[in-house]
């Protein structure tokens, strides 16, 4: 059996474990020119990110990303609960319905966006007919998060879906024959036992969100940075490798530290339910 992961195991070394190295590395190099000639240990590059200017950038990147995991959330599981009440064949036609917009590249379906909500775009086209507007609905924080929303909402129906789909409905029927309301099924029993789905939406939503760069340049018009486009901008624009790296294992720190979060809450959660 060992012998059929050493691929998986070369591909984790050369395309996870070693850029990890190749950006710490550089983030800790105290000049500005990339290479290893004239390296110079220094951890001033973090420390400048920790100044007040960064640091709102990186507090406005995480609110923006837990608001919008959040209402993915509030949305995606009615959703996803929704189609696992369904017969077979019509949930896997309404699942095919959220996959194909995925299908399409990232970047056409954030630029959609900007045909909805431009001043000349749809919706205001739609609302001149009624006598208002016309909005100013780009170019904003909501539509930031109407961007976030609409890329990652599939990311938490899915996982919450096939958890609900996949639980065994003997428990339902046994909370049921014990006298159980329909709510009190649902929140002794279904809840605790979809929250492995819920907590890998979460994830599957948050971490995208707090790294994203295309929905804020596209839909923001570079009004409102987030982490995301400072990495970008260090990497592209301002050739400060060092800093755009020093910012990047900061945010994998953050991602990392989420990932436990969550996923040691949502165990937590499931051996609570299991022991009531």
């Amino acid at each position: 059996m060992k012998k059929y992961s050493i691929p998986f195991v070369l591909w984790s070394v050369l395309f996870v474990v070693l850029p990890l190295i190749l950006v710490l590395i550089t983030a800790f190099n105290g000049n500005v020119a990339m290479g290893l000639e004239g390296y110079s240990f220094s951890p001033e590059h973090f420390i400048r990110f920790f100044e007040p200017l960064y640091l709102r950038i990186l507090l406005r990147s995480i609110l923006l990303a837990l608001v919008s995991t959040a209402v993915c959330l509030l949305v995606g599981y009615p959703v996803a609960y929704f189609l696992s009440q369904m017969d077979s064949k019509k949930s896997g036609i309404w699942i095919l319905l959220f996959l194909i917009p995925m299908w399409m590249n990232f970047l056409l379906r954030t630029y959609a966006w900007i045909t909805l909500l431009g001043r000349n775009g749809v919706l205001n086209r739609l609302f001149s007919f009624i006598g208002l507007g016309p909005f100013d609905m780009m170019y904003n924080q909501g539509a930031i998060l109407m961007g976030m929303i609409y890329n990652f909402l599939p990311f938490m129906v899915l996982p919450i879906f096939t958890v609900l789909s996949k639980m065994d409905k003997s428990y339902l029927e046994a909370a049921k024959d014990l006298g159980a309301t329909p709510r009190q099924v649902f929140t002794r029993v279904v809840l605790p036992l979809s929250l492995p789905g819920v907590s890998s939406g979460v994830l599957m939503c948050f971490i995208p969100a707090l790294s994203t760069f295309v929905i804020s340049s596209l839909l923001g018009g570079n009004k409102y940075y987030l982490i995301g486009n400072l990495i970008e901008q260090q990497f592209r624009f301002t050739g400060n490798w060092p800093f755009g790296s020093a910012i990047s294992a900061v945010l994998m720190v953050i991602m990392f530290l989420s990932l436990f979060a969550i996923r040691k809450a949502g165990l937590e959660e499931v051996q609570g339910g299991e022991n009531a």
